[in-house]
């Protein structure tokens, strides 16, 4: 799955069916992913009805930046963004923590 069908799609599916795993994250996010099928997506876990918008929203809390191909091998195998990250094709910036806390996002199903 691209990343634009996951952010656009997916993820705003799997938000709406389980607001309340989702607030467990309890931050907000700014995915900029590059390449072909990349964008830039703010993913908010905060609010009381938490979701996915398109673009920055200007209050993230931990940004992850990759290549849109690295994003896809996350998707497939939540280990691989850690691989990523060691590798210097995941950047994080902001809180790093937060990050640590997404796979249980990647995980979740509508």
């Amino acid at each position: 799955m691209d990343a634009k069908t996951f952010f656009t799609d997916k993820l705003p599916n799997i938000i709406t069916s389980a607001p309340d795993k989702a607030r467990e994250l309890d931050a907000i996010y700014l995915f900029k992913i590059t390449g072909g099928t990349g964008g830039t997506w703010t993913v908010d876990a905060k609010t009381e009805a938490p979701g996915v918008s398109e673009g920055d929203a200007g209050n993230a809390e931990c940004t992850l930046e990759m290549e849109d191909s690295d994003f896809e091998a996350g998707l497939k195998d939540a280990q691989a963004f850690m691989q990523l990250y060691f590798q210097g094709k995941l950047k994080v910036s902001g809180n790093p923590m937060l990050a640590t806390k997404l796979q249980q996002l990647f995980t979740m199903e509508a």
